[in-house]
């Protein structure tokens, strides 16, 4: 992706190496979210945690695996990752091993080397900013302002409005205070261990987690956490992976205009969408336990997530996210 020179946005708030991530991010702090794209999608509800895979995120599994649903709902973020909202990564039922994050100061973007601290918080602010461009264009086109989210990057552990989470919790939106959380060490492990490199594979996990703010925004999120309250958790895991994938259709809309752009290389695409192949939760669930339990999915599956991303490429409107959320 061609970020560097890129306009930055001012939206960051960078609290790494801060104690216990005690940052301005209001409320409780965060686990693996479990909800539209698996985030929190209820506001200031701290519940523990559920599954990663896509469901909630009570049990924190790969630490990837959770990012994408626990944001948006404000439930409990681990639960959230399965409902839809907040992660960008479902968690399976089976608690994985901690995975130590690698040195800081030497975090990998696409090919090459670049320092924590300067050059990676210089591309999560490009790409932020890319979104910002994208949403403000599209709410202006229908007569509304978009209220552009933070995203706070943090290390080791932060609270939240949705509250407390640790690295292991992997990248999460929270509904509550409008923020976007990020362990960049995230990064790593996603490369690593679910073999999703490159930086538009990274910029695509920052563009699924504003999805779920725009879901928040447009009333999705606070509808599916209200509603998931009433149903079994098997209804509740099936909406939540139509929120989770609408998610990832809203990232394709934001690559649809960064390519038009011309700021696509060669290969970016296929970055994105192996990333979403890697953390379907089938793929996770097989990766982690051996097995697959259609039920628990929360997030949707490999070639559910890479189709809805794709469609969301293709068309460049949201008109073509409708997953059916609500029927």
């Amino acid at each position: 992706m061609r970020w560097r020179g890129r306009r930055e946005s001012s939206n960051i708030e960078d609290v790494r190496g801060g104690s216990e991530g005690q940052s301005s991010g209001r409320g409780g702090g965060f686990s693996f979210p479990g909800g539209l794209g698996r985030g929190r999608m209820g506001a200031g509800n701290r519940r523990t945690p559920r599954r990663a895979s896509g469901g909630g995120f009570g049990t924190i599994i790969l630490l990837v695996v959770a990012f994408f649903a626990l944001r948006a709902c404000g439930i409990n973020p681990l639960e959230m990752l399965a409902g839809g909202g907040g992660g960008l990564v479902p968690q399976t039922q089976t608690t994985q091993p901690r995975i130590n994050p690698a040195p800081t100061n030497n975090t990998r973007i696409g090919n090459n080397r670049v320092s924590t601290s300067d050059e990676m918080k210089q591309f999560v602010s490009v790409v932020l900013g890319e979104t910002e461009d994208v949403w403000n264009g599209i709410f202006q086109q229908e007569g509304r302002t978009y209220p552009e989210p933070k995203l706070v990057m943090f290390s080791r552990a932060i609270r939240s409005a949705c509250g407390q989470a640790s690295s292991a919790t992997g990248p999460f939106y929270c509904p509550g205070d409008s923020k976007i959380y990020l362990d960049t060490d995230f990064f790593t492990t996603l490369e690593r261990r679910f073999n999703a490199a490159g930086d538009f594979a990274q910029a695509y996990v920052i563009a699924h987690e504003v999805g779920h703010h725009v879901q928040n925004v447009i009333g999705v999120l606070p509808k599916f956490n209200q509603m998931r309250r009433s149903l079994s958790k098997a209804d509740a895991n099936r909406m939540s992976v139509r929120v989770e994938l609408q998610a990832d259709c809203f990232a394709g809309i934001w690559a649809h205009y960064t390519n038009q752009k011309g700021l696509l290389e060669r290969g970016d695409l296929e970055e994105a969408l192996n990333a979403a192949t890697q953390i379907g939760d089938d793929a996770i669930q097989k990766r982690t336990q051996g097995y697959v339990v259609p039920d628990s999915f929360n997030h949707g599956t490999s070639e559910q997530r890479k189709a809805w991303f794709f469609r969301g490429f293709e068309s460049g409107k949201l008109t073509q996210c409708d997953t059916k959320i609500f029927g």
